[in-house]
């Protein structure tokens, strides 16, 4: 990684992450889904780091790892330069106050049954250390900040818009003022006009509070409004990680590329991108190809190479920080 280490936050090495599959009365082993495997991944303080790829790639249980949500199949994981791959829940529970999340449904992710204030309230409640009277306090603060009032704490979620939930999950997940913010698909629940809404919250609150964001979606327009590195994510691997604009104007990963190709753009200079078609499905996570995990449906693939052995990530020859792992990357954007 290009990150100078005592800039890296939240790091991942070398981490695979396998879920067995059983079957039958006696619930045995029949398989395993390989969601994440061989993932190195560093996050740089005061940056938002975005996640990107299909569905079932691997994306939210990589977030999910680096929170320590679920334990690792193999790898390392550190936070704030702390080893914390194998420590006890006991002793990673004062580290969770550093760490926090904005989940995908603003409608499922709020219990029903609870007023704002005591969603908002709920860290303080689990963690401790404030007393009520500041707690309400808190709470008051925590809400203006997101765009609510604190005359909000009394109502209950199904009062509220799709936009004014998630600013009461963002409220949630700003209670103990966190280092580091995984936001899983904040906004695909929401409208068009509310995604802009809540991404310019987001911005402010990190220029705020100096957080650092690791963004995951699917949609690559979200992207590259508030992204400053992407990492691409296929079948459980990341095969490109570059700066947003490296991304966007200088993909070397076919699958990139083809991601990119598929975002409706208004040609401004007289030129259109070229449409990348990606034939076939996604492959199995339980039996994955061999060789390079795209190679079935890759526009460049080459026999007795690419569906041999895994491309390790490389650098690009003159673009600082730009990996990619490709046997035959793209020289430059297909331009019609």
């Amino acid at each position: 990684m290009s990150a100078v280490s005592e800039d890296i936050l939240a790091e991942l090495n070398h981490v695979t992450k396998h879920f067995p599959v059983k079957q039958g009365v006696f619930s045995r082993t029949r398989g395993r889904v390989h969601a994440v495997e061989d993932v190195s991944l560093a996050v740089q303080r005061g940056e938002t780091l975005g996640i990107v790829g299909e569905s079932g790639c691997g994306k939210s249980t990589t977030a999910r790892l680096l929170l320590r949500l679920i334990d690792p199949t193999d790898g390392a994981i550190r936070f704030d330069g702390q080893d914390i791959t194998h420590i006890s829940h006991r002793a990673l529970r004062p580290l969770r106050r550093e760490m926090q999340m904005i989940f995908q449904d603003p409608y499922a992710s709020l219990n029903p049954r609870k007023t704002v204030a005591q969603i908002v309230g709920q860290p303080f409640a689990i963690h401790g250390g404030v007393r009520r009277s500041e707690a309400k306090l808190r709470i008051g603060e925590l809400l203006q900040v997101v765009g609510l009032s604190p005359e909000h704490a009394s109502r209950y979620p199904h009062e509220f818009s799709g936009g004014q939930r998630q600013r009461i999950g963002i409220a949630r997940a700003l209670a103990l003022n966190p280092s580091l913010i995984v936001c899983d698909e904040p906004v695909s629940a929401l409208d068009v006009s509310v995604q802009a809404q809540i991404l310019n919250l987001l911005r402010s609150l990190q220029k705020e509070f100096n957080l650092t964001y690791v963004f995951i979606s699917h949609d690559l327009s979200v992207m590259r409004q508030i992204c400053t590195r992407i990492a691409v994510m296929y079948l459980g691997r990341i095969v490109e990680l570059a700066d947003s604009e490296q991304i966007f104007e200088r993909p070397r990963h076919p699958y990139t590329a083809a991601l990119i190709s598929a975002v409706p753009r208004v040609a401004t200079d007289g030129q259109r991108r070229e449409r990348i078609a990606v034939g076939g499905d996604v492959p199995s996570a339980v039996d994955p190809p061999s060789g390079c995990v795209f190679h079935p449906r890759c526009p460049r693939f080459h026999e007795g190479h690419c569906d041999v052995t895994q491309p390790e990530l490389q650098p690009v020859p003159g673009e600082s920080g730009h990996i990619t792992a490709c046997y035959y990357p793209l020289e430059r954007v297909p331009i019609a």
